[in-house]
C-alpha cells in the first residue's frame, strides 16, 4: 500500500516529500543527542506527530501509519521538530520512553560499528540488547 500523496498545504507545503510521498525522519534523543533511529514519514504521519506530540511514522513494511510504541510501549515523546535546509529530511528531538528505540531491544538502531583494517573492515556490535525482543513484541 502506498502512502497518500495528495497535495499538502500550510506548513506542510514547505516539506519536500519524495515521489513516493515519503521523507526520512531522524529520531534523536533530546537529552543526550544520541541518534536513535531513522524512519519514514508522509504528510499524514508528520501532521499527526505535530498535533499529538508523539512520533508517528509511515511503515513501508506494514504499508500503514506506525505509531512508535504501539506494540512495544516504547513511545517517543516529541520535544521539537526540525526541517533540514533542503526541506527533505525531518529531525525529531524525542524523549524515548522505556529507553529502547530499536526493535532488536537496543537503545539505538545504530548498534553496529565498522572496525578493522581498511582492506578488511567488519561490522562489530557495540551496544547491548537491553530487553529481549521476544518479551517486547507479542
Amino acid at each position: 500500500m502506498k502512502p497518500d500523496t495528495q497535495p499538502v498545504t500550510g506548513w506542510l507545503a514547505d516539506v519536500k516529500f519524495g515521489p513516493d510521498g515519503l521523507l526520512p525522519a531522524i529520531a534523536q534523543d533530546a537529552a543526550s543527542g544520541a541518534m536513535l533511529m531513522v524512519a519514514w514519514m508522509n504528510a499524514e504521519s508528520l501532521a499527526e506527530t505535530a498535533a499529538s506530540g508523539r512520533a508517528v511514522y509511515w511503515s513501508r513494511s506494514r504499508g500503514r501509519l506506525w505509531r512508535k510504541g504501539e506494540e512495544s510501549g516504547n513511545v517517543q515523546i516529541v520535544n521539537e521538530i526540525r526541517l533540514d535546509c533542503d526541506g527533505d529530511v525531518i529531525l525529531l528531538k524525542v524523549e524515548q520512553q522505556g529507553g529502547i528505540a530499536c526493535h532488536t531491544g537496543r537503545a539505538s538502531c545504530f548498534f553496529r560499528r565498522l572496525d578493522g583494517a581498511p582492506d578488511a573492515p567488519t561490522w562489530t556490535t557495540v551496544d547491548p540488547v537491553l530487553k529481549d525482543p521476544e518479551l517486547i513484541y507479542k
